[in-house]
């Protein structure tokens, strides 16, 4: 009879391991399943398109406004390429302090209509040549 509970025991176990796996296989997917575009493409999407997405762009100068009660801000993001094309983006949350007027960044959240801003949920600067190695004194 112990022999018994043992192989339900080891057979339970399987089912957990693979269902673990399949889950951490379909998170991993759905995560990378985020589209990656430029504002020029995230400005002529339809914002079902936007539910969830990643933007590169750069800050646009003197569009940078803190929100009142609380940390984040609102900005224009324009497009790297053609800085015509923009679109507005709110972030709730701490700001990097590297974040600035012409810093490229991305931002990763949603847009829920055509004419909202874009709610970022993450905010990352793309790192200042000032740090990089040849630019160092010491």
């Amino acid at each position: 009879m112990a022999a018994k509970n043992s192989k339900s025991l080891y057979k339970m176990a399987a089912v957990l391991f693979v269902l673990g796996i399949g889950y951490l296989m379909f998170s991993g997917i759905s995560e990378s399943s985020i589209p990656f575009v430029t504002v020029a493409e995230a400005v002529v999407l339809p914002s079902d398109k936007l539910q969830s997405a990643r933007i590169f762009g750069t800050v646009k100068s003197e569009s940078i406004a803190l929100l009142e009660g609380g940390s984040g801000v609102k900005f224009l993001l324009e497009d790297s390429a053609n800085n015509a094309k923009t679109m507005w983006v709110v972030f709730k949350g701490t700001v990097p302090d590297t974040f600035k007027a012409g810093a490229e960044i991305y931002v990763e959240g949603k847009q829920e209509g055509g004419n909202l801003p874009f709610l970022a949920s993450t905010l990352i600067t793309k790192c200042p040549s000032k740090y990089q190695k040849e630019n160092r004194t010491s």
